[in-house]
């Protein structure tokens, strides 16, 4: 399994409560001192997993703490997304200056293709591109083509329901996937060894494999239990403010 060595993060701003919200309900509004320990909280799980962590300050940008929207990374090259909603278009340019300057290569998806990094599971050399809400037919065709030239293979999704493929799928390695909602039963997953959500425990499905640990939400003993039982080693992480503005674990840091 790749190993990772960095991660970039983006501290939430006063104005985090300003941004997108509504996918998982009516949760409140989140608390920005509470908001910014989970932040601190969040970059430690991240060190204790072995990376070294690029904290970037706050800006202009409510939703710029989810930095895994704006691009897709790969050992070979940094691929620049272009996010569908219109408020968070200009956050690409932040992170384009600071992926300059680790990767030698970065491609672009362009309009009219949208792509979020949310959309976008690696296992090993293959890559899964959910047809979401969020990234488009144009913007994943665009994406797995880009892939495909640098020796990857690419897979499309599509999504109906949830507004990124990361939020019903996600990688915990070994050979395993986590598995909740609108892909439980998907036949495209069927070559890996699946754990399946508690269905009021979904939200936990947004869990990620950093080396030798996997990062999961608090509050899910369930499904928690399985990944343990599954030989997983669990580090638990607080994210009750960042589900307030749809947010989830891999939403907040970009790993390479």
């Amino acid at each position: 399994m790749y190993m990772f060595k960095r991660a970039i993060t983006a501290k939430p701003g006063p104005n985090f409560h300003e941004g997108l919200t509504g996918e998982f309900g009516d949760l409140g509004v989140p608390d920005l001192k509470k908001t910014l320990e989970q932040q601190a909280e969040y970059n430690r799980a991240l060190r204790e997993c072995g990376l070294e962590v690029l904290e970037l300050e706050a800006d202009e940008y409510p939703d710029s703490t989810f930095v895994e929207d704006v691009a897709v990374l790969t050992d070979r090259c940094a691929i620049i997304t272009n996010p569908s909603p219109v408020s968070r278009k200009g956050e690409t340019k932040r992170i384009e200056k600071v992926l300059k300057q680790y990767f030698d290569t970065l491609e672009y998806i362009r309009d009219p293709g949208t792509v979020e990094g949310g959309d976008v599971m690696r296992i090993d050399n293959d890559f899964y591109i959910g047809v979401s809400k969020r990234t488009n037919r144009e913007g994943a065709e665009q994406l797995a083509s880009i892939l495909e030239r640098y020796g990857y293979t690419a897979t499309l999704v599509p999504m109906s329901k949830m507004y990124h493929l990361k939020g019903c799928v996600c990688y915990l390695g070994d050979g395993y996937v986590i598995l909740s909602g609108e892909l439980v039963g998907n036949k495209v997953f069927d070559r890996y060894k699946q754990i399946i959500a508690d269905p009021e425990e979904a939200y936990c499905t947004n869990s990620m494999r950093i080396n030798d640990f996997v990062i999961a939400p608090k509050g899910h003993p369930k499904t928690m239990k399985k990944m343990e039982d599954a030989g997983f080693r669990i580090i638990e992480v607080d994210m009750s403010e960042f589900r307030k503005q749809q947010g989830g674990l891999t939403c907040k840091s970009l790993r390479f």
